[in-house]
């Protein structure tokens, strides 16, 4: 069986947003919506306005966020719509504030809160997000918790966990739904082999339409460029990670030996998270997620930053 390998990976952020976050493909973004979404929609959605994915903070000290694709509806409703590849530390919290980002940033000067749209926060995640659940797709919303009714319905939350979908999957290619294709898609769409693609794809003109998007011919070299280099920034980021990770157990081992377990573990937990910090400042990951991610004080980061300009002068 021969793979296609024409198809670039639709996981990839720069694919992704090329798919799904263009004027060129409004249709396969508006399709894939109202698959995906159709239970929490009133009605279907008929078109949609791009907007900004960089959300700017309401004051110069607060953090600027920029998600995947941000677009509302002809309604006003807007959707935040993300693909997490690794099971970053705070992705829940991020996914609440990226929500609530983008429903304050509606408030203009003299505007009615009545006014304020509804939020729908879509994540694709390549990794078990609430690995305690057995169905793929999770649903958030606010309820009463002794009636069950929904009063507070602004802001809902939609995780899709592509891996639990391979792994549960009974169906067969061509029994999948619409809905079902989409994550078929994003999961396999860079290694299908030819006849899972023409089964595949049908009679949906949108699901073809989102493979011609992912055709390696069909990008220019500028767009083929930054493919590389998210591919590039998401390996050097793993690898950095596997290498502290690996020296840390390695330094952890080496002072039990002296220093009794307990200690000598904790030791290599702490050298670990420095080596983490010290290649993702090199490589330009901002403060914050640093320190989220490695534990370590601001103060301790200050001491890596010192280091590494004296290396460099």
């Amino acid at each position: 069986m021969s793979l296609v390998k024409k198809f670039l990976n639709p996981k990839n952020d720069v694919a992704f947003k090329k798919i799904f976050g263009t004027e060129k493909n409004q249709d396969i973004l508006i399709t894939m919506l109202n698959a995906v979404l159709k239970k929490q929609l009133h009605k279907p959605i008929k078109e949609v306005q791009f907007l900004s994915p960089i959300q700017e903070p309401e004051a110069l000290a607060k953090k600027q966020s920029i998600v995947d694709v941000l677009c509302k509806d002809e309604d006003g409703c807007q959707y935040v719509i993300e693909m997490q590849l690794a099971n970053a530390k705070g992705f829940q919290e991020r996914a609440q504030y990226y929500a609530c980002k983008a429903f304050i940033s509606q408030m203009k000067e003299g505007q009615a809160y009545e006014n304020l749209k509804e939020v729908i926060f879509l994540a694709f995640c390549s990794f078990p997000i609430f690995k305690h659940k057995k169905h793929y797709k999770s649903e958030h919303i606010t309820i009463d918790k002794k009636t069950g009714e929904h009063d507070l319905d602004k802001l809902s939350f939609t995780f899709i966990d592509l891996i639990k979908f391979d792994k549960t999957r009974s169906k067969a290619i061509e029994d999948l739904s619409l809905e079902e294709k989409f994550y078929y898609f994003l999961h396999h769409g860079s290694t299908i082999d030819e006849g899972s693609l023409r089964t595949l794809i049908g009679q949906d003109v949108v699901i073809k339409n989102a493979f011609k998007a992912l055709e390696r011919y069909a990008w220019t070299d500028d767009e083929l460029c930054r493919y590389e280099q998210e591919l590039k920034r998401v390996r050097d980021n793993q690898a950095c990670l596997s290498f502290a990770q690996d020296q840390g157990v390695q330094k952890g081992i080496a002072e039990g030996r002296r220093e009794g377990i307990a200690e000598g573990e904790e030791r290599g937990r702490k050298e670990r998270n420095q080596e983490i910090a010290r290649e993702l400042l090199i490589l330009g990951i901002d403060d914050k997620t640093i320190i989220t991610s490695t534990g370590l004080t601001r103060q301790w980061l200050g001491h890596l930053k010192n280091e590494i300009k004296e290396n460099k002068s």
